[in-house]
């Protein structure tokens, strides 16, 4: 704006005192702009800009722009924990730290913790899942694939639709970090349970 009032070009100024404008500028800073320019350019250019600055005031009347008033969020460690719903899960399993963020965003999670054995039913995400391994000894299965093992500080990557299912090992517990979008709010499709037999397959392996 300061560059366009001293070479003589303030037609040019209400795009770029609009966009200034949108991102914060106020009128009283905007108005400095001529003050300074006045001083170290001349008057004559500041006084050309007063009618379009002052026009583009007029226009803006009524506008408000101010920044989100959105708080952060912080979950306390082990917050909500509950069971997980038996329908869904096989064994032992604890839900805890869910969250769910606020639209625009579509992103949701929490920290589940298995017990030995104890696994998710069959199922899909519509635009994925990242499961950050936290502690223990855990499997991941997509289907008509081996079991893959994972342990502590392993992130898992679920592509959209992949039907699969995530666990403790047979042996040892397993807590991660679960993270999936929902789309058309739903983060994702339950199917039936692992079997003890297809589980069991695992440890065969």
């Amino acid at each position: 704006m300061a560059a366009l009032i001293a070479v003589g070009q303030p037609e040019q100024l209400p795009f770029h005192a609009n966009r200034a404008m949108d991102n914060g500028l106020t009128s009283p800073e905007a108005s400095e702009v001529l003050t300074h320019d006045a001083f170290y350019s001349g008057c004559p250019g500041a006084i050309s800009a007063v009618p379009v600055l002052r026009q583009v005031f007029e226009n803006r009347k009524g506008i408000q722009v101010s920044a989100p008033q959105a708080n952060i969020t912080i979950t306390p460690a082990g917050a909500g924990a509950a069971p997980a719903p038996a329908e869904y899960f096989t064994g032992s399993v604890h839900i805890s730290g869910r969250y769910q963020a606020e639209a625009p965003a579509r992103i949701g999670g929490a920290t589940v913790s298995f017990s030995a054995g104890a696994r998710t039913a069959w199922h899909t995400h519509p635009l994925g899942q990242t499961l950050f391994i936290v502690s223990g000894l855990g499997w991941v299965q997509k289907e008509g694939e081996p079991v893959q093992q994972v342990g502590p500080g392993d992130v898992v990557w679920i592509p959209p639709l992949i039907r699969h299912w995530h666990g403790a090992s047979a042996s040892e517990s397993m807590s991660h970090f679960a993270v999936a979008e929902a789309l058309d709010g739903s983060a994702v499709t339950w199917m039936e349970k692992v079997s003890d037999e297809d589980y069991g397959k695992g440890a065969a392996e």
